[in-house]
C-alpha cells in the first residue's frame, strides 16, 4: 500500500479545486436557476401549475430529487467499499463527475412543459452526479490533511465553491438579465449548458492529480461479494464508537431540515410570496456570498470554542430561520423584508454547517486504511435524510396546498438534532 504526504499544498489545492468545480450545480441548478426555471415551464397562460403524473410541479420536482438521492444510497455504500477494496477511487469520482455535468448540459433542451419528463430525468441524474462524486471527494480529507487542519482545509474547499458557483451564477444572471424577452429561455438553458462545461472543465484539475491508493490485494472473483462483507466489517467497527453514532444521529436530523430547506428556499419565496424570478436569484445569490464569510466564521469559532459548541449554535439560528418561515404572512407590507431576514440567516449559517460537519465527522473517525467506506456512512445519512426530508415536504405540500407547515416541520428537525448532539464528545471512542 503506497502512503499519501499529509498537508501537501499542491494536493489541498487540487482537492478544494473539485468544489470549486462542482458547488455550480448545487447553486445554478438545484437552488437558483434552474428551479425557478422549472416552475415557469410548468405553469400555463394563466399562471396555474400544470400537474404531472397527477401532482402539482412542486411535488414532482421534490420526488424527482427524492428519487435521486434513493439512488445515491443505495449505490455509494457499495461503490466506495470496492473504491477501498481495490484502490481507485478516483474513476468513481470521475463517473459521478461526467455523468452530473453531461446532465447540466442536456438540460439546454428542456423546451416546454412538454418535456417537463426530461426536466426532472436529468434533475435525477445530475442530483446523482453531484451527491455521488461527494462520496469519493469527502473521503480524500482524512487522507490528505492532518487532523488539526481539517476544520480550515474543509472550510476552503466550502469557500471556493462558493465563490465559483457565484461567480458562474453572476455571469448566467448578466446573460439572461440584458437578453432581448424573446431570447430569455434561449439564455436560461444556455446557462445550464454552461453549468456542465464548468464543472467538467475545472473538475478535471482534481482527476488528474489527487492520487489513487494503490494496493497490492489481488481483486477477488466475487468483488460485489468481498464488498458488503468489508462494508458490514467497517458498519460494526463504526457502531462501536459511541461519539460517532451520537453526531451521525444528530447529523441526520439537521440535514434533512438544512438541505430541504436549501433546496426548496426559491420555491418557497416564488409560491408563498410570490416574489419575481430576478428577486429569487439575487437572493440566492446573496445567501451564497454570505456562506463565504459563514464558512470562515464557523473555522474561527471552531478553533475557539470547539465543534460541538459552534455546531450547536448554528442549529439554534437554523431554528429560528424556520420559526420567522412560519410567521411569514404573504400579505403584510414587509413580507419581503421577513423574508430577506430568514435569506440572512440561511446564508450565515449554511456553509458553515456544511464545512464543519464535513472535518467533524473525519476527526471522529478512527485511524483506517477504509476512509472512503467510512465516508460512504456520513453520506448515507446525509441522503436517508435529504430524501426522507424531501418526501415529507412534498407530502404537506399536497396535503396542505403550501410549504408553510413544512418549514415548522423542519424546525422540529433542528430541534431534535440539537438534543441528540448534547451528548456526544470530541473524542474518537
Amino acid at each position: 500500500m503506497s502512503t499519501i504526504e499529509k498537508n501537501q499544498p499542491s494536493l489541498i489545492r487540487a482537492w478544494v479545486s473539485y468544489d470549486w468545480a462542482n458547488s455550480v450545480h448545487s447553486l445554478v441548478i438545484a437552488s437558483a436557476i434552474f428551479p425557478v426555471f422549472y416552475t415557469a415551464m410548468t405553469r400555463d397562460e394563466a399562471g396555474n401549475p400544470i400537474k404531472f403524473l397527477g401532482l402539482l410541479p412542486e411535488s414532482a420536482f421534490n420526488f424527482s430529487l427524492a428519487i435521486a438521492f434513493f439512488f445515491v444510497i443505495i449505490l455509494s455504500p457499495v461503490l466506495s467499499s470496492i473504491a477501498d477494496l481495490i484502490g481507485n477511487k478516483i474513476k468513481f469520482l470521475r463517473f459521478f463527475c461526467y455523468l452530473g455535468s453531461f446532465s447540466c448540459m442536456s438540460m439546454f433542451f428542456f423546451t416546454s412543459s412538454e418535456l417537463t419528463w426530461l426536466g426532472l430525468l436529468l434533475n435525477i441524474t445530475g442530483s446523482v452526479g453531484f451527491w455521488g462524486s461527494l462520496v469519493f471527494y469527502n473521503a480524500y480529507l482524512p487522507e490528505i490533511v492532518s487532523e488539526e487542519k481539517m476544520d480550515s482545509v474543509s472550510a476552503k474547499g466550502y469557500m471556493f465553491g462558493y465563490i465559483g458557483s457565484v461567480m458562474l451564477l453572476s455571469i448566467c444572471l448578466a446573460m439572461i438579465q440584458f437578453a432581448p424577452e424573446e431570447k430569455v429561455s434561449f439564455f436560461t438553458r444556455l446557462s445550464f449548458l454552461l453549468t456542465g462545461f464548468w464543472w467538467l472543465g475545472f473538475g478535471q484539475i482534481a482527476l488528474s492529480k489527487l492520487p489513487n491508493k494503490v494496493t497490492n490485494k489481488e481483486v477477488p472473483k466475487d468483488i460485489f461479494k468481498s464488498s458488503f462483507k468489508g462494508l458490514s466489517n467497517t458498519f460494526k467497527e463504526l457502531n462501536s464508537y459511541k461519539n460517532i453514532r451520537v453526531f451521525l444521529a444528530g447529523f441526520f436530523f439537521y440535514s434533512l431540515a438544512m438541505q430541504t430547506i436549501f433546496l426548496m428556499a426559491a420555491m418557497f419565496g416564488s409560491s408563498e410570496i410570490k416574489m419575481e424570478s430576478s428577486e429569487l436569484i439575487m437572493t440566492i445569490l446573496l445567501i451564497q456570498i454570505e456562506a463565504i464569510l459563514g464558512a470562515w466564521i464557523f473555522s474561527y469559532l471552531s478553533g475557539k470554542i470547539g465543534n460541538k459548541i459552534t455546531i450547536l449554535i448554528g442549529i439554534v439560528i437554523w431554528i429560528i430561520t424556520c420559526v420567522i418561515g412560519y410567521m411569514i404572512q404573504p400579505d403584510h407590507p414587509d413580507v419581503k423584508i421577513h423574508f430577506y431576514s430568514m435569506a440572512a440567516l440561511v446564508g450565515l449559517v449554511m456553509g458553515g454547517l456544511q464545512a464543519l460537519s464535513r472535518s467533524t465527522y473525519a476527526k471522529l473517525l478512527p485511524e483506517t486504511e477504509d476512509t472512503t467506506t467510512y465516508f460512504s456512512f456520513y453520506d448515507i445519512f446525509e441522503k436517508l435524510a435529504l430524501f426522507l426530508g424531501l418526501v415529507i415536504y412534498g407530502l404537506l405540500i399536497e396535503y396542505t396546498e403550501g410549504m408553510k407547515t413544512s418549514v415548522l416541520a423542519m424546525g422540529l428537525s433542528f430541534a431534535i438534532s440539537f438534543v441528540i448532539l448534547l451528548f456526544y464528545k470530541m473524542e474518537k471512542k
